[in-house]
């Protein structure tokens, strides 16, 4: 009888513990937006996180920004790319496989950071 309790238990915590959610990469998908500006430029970033298949997800980057030459503000300029990323379960954050960049995910912050660079969740 001990035994059979035992199993069971054993069970149960095997049970409970493939049941747990992933909280980091159920945040993750989503869009992300970031601005910045100084004295040469006016920039803002938008990141598009759409999971692929597995591990496998996809980010898609649109910049606008505008340059400052004389004190003036220059034309809105645009610019866009695609980034192939793979999830880690261990370290919880999507590596972009071209240049390596790191991209960490924030839940409680409603936030992603590429490098010291911190976007805002806003769906």
């Amino acid at each position: 009888m001990k035994a059979v309790k035992t199993l069971l238990g054993l069970c149960l915590c095997f049970a409970l513990t493939g049941w747990q959610r992933d909280k980091v990469r159920d945040f993750m998908p989503g869009t992300y937006v970031n601005s910045a500006g100084g004295e040469f430029s006016i920039a803002s970033d938008t990141l598009k996180v759409e999971l692929v298949e597995g591990n496998n997800y996809q980010v898609l980057r649109s910049t606008g920004y505008n340059l400052i030459s004389g004190g003036k503000v220059g034309p809105r300029e645009r610019e866009s790319e695609v980034w192939t990323c793979a999830y880690s379960q261990a370290t919880k954050n999507l590596t972009e496989l071209k240049k390596g960049k790191i991209i960490s995910f924030f839940p409680e912050k409603e936030a992603l950071a590429v490098g010291q660079r911190l976007y805002e969740k806003i769906n």
